[in-house]
């Protein structure tokens, strides 16, 4: 027997994009409904895992196995037991018996069946209150700091964290990709599997059909690199005016520099000619 469990309704905490909190959202009714059929689940998620798997493992019988093509010995006289090959299954580095061949482990599930083991698991997960809702993610490049920085915000950086976006957004899954715990697809792949592999699943307003107008908001870390802080504004005029005052001084130290090197030379020039003379008289 199904072992389901129903509520009447759910309501998730909303978010925007940088993690700042906002009015809680109802869940649509149609799909958080509080069905929970854990036999589904555990069918789904099984057939997922089986098709995973590739099916290459192989070996080979007797007969292909290179070699032994003849008796290693005659049949009668030797004292030895009777034998008609050296690649037979008894020898060692002979054939395999009943060894596995290249198969398909793939499992057939019903297109409701699944339906009814991914809307499962989204009730099992609104039932914990482990699903947020994000106003919108909109990336204009990938940015695994700014995803990051969302996560933590929330405060679920050391639990498995599934996002589900509107739709495929590469800038999105690339931000996500260099995070171990943080997987990243759109909200209409999302397996039973994903689901329950997760801790906590973000997903996108707009996937679910509710649409959050997202909130006028700048990055930190812009903000800390565009706006120079109060301490840099008031040294600024400061050091403008001491490369001024150092500005001339620096030149005449230039100007300096090869009159001393021209002196020098003129004075090794003068010391070195009365050697010269000196060394032909002798």
């Amino acid at each position: 027997m199904a072992d389901t469990t129903t509520e009447t309704s759910f309501r998730a905490n909303a978010y925007s994009a940088r993690g700042t909190a906002r009015d809680s959202v109802q869940l649509p009714g149609d799909l958080f409904d509080g069905t929970v059929n854990m036999p589904v689940m555990h069918q789904a998620v099984k057939a997922y895992l089986a098709n995973q798997r590739q099916g290459n493992a192989a070996t080979k019988i007797r007969k292909y196995v290179v070699g032994g093509n003849q008796k290693p010995w005659k049949q009668k006289g030797t004292g030895r037991a009777r034998q008609g090959s050296i690649r037979a299954p008894q020898w060692v580095g002979g054939g395999t018996v009943f060894g596995p061949i290249p198969r398909s482990y793939a499992q057939y599930v019903p297109r409701q069946v699944r339906a009814l083991a991914r809307k499962s698991a989204l009730n099992a997960r609104a039932r914990e209150n482990a699903i947020f809702i994000i106003d919108r993610f909109e990336y204009d490049s990938p940015k695994t700091s700014r995803l990051k920085a969302l996560v933590d915000k929330l405060g679920v950086g050391d639990q498995k964290v599934l996002i589900l976006t509107d739709g495929s957004k590469p800038n999105v899954f690339l931000s996500g990709r260099n995070l171990t715990t943080v997987h990243v697809m759109p909200y209409g792949d999302v397996s039973t599997y994903h689901l329950l592999w997760s801790d906590v699943v973000l997903i996108e307003s707009n996937a679910i059909g509710y649409p959050l107008t997202p909130l006028a908001e700048r990055d930190e870390a812009d903000t800390k690199h565009s706006t120079p802080s109060r301490a840099t504004k008031a040294k600024a005029p400061a050091k403008r005016a001491a490369k001024a005052a150092g500005a001339p001084k620096a030149k005449a130290v230039a100007k300096k520099a090869p009159a001393k090197a021209k002196a020098k030379k003129s004075a090794g020039g003068a010391r070195t000619k009365p050697r010269t003379s000196k060394k032909k008289g002798k």
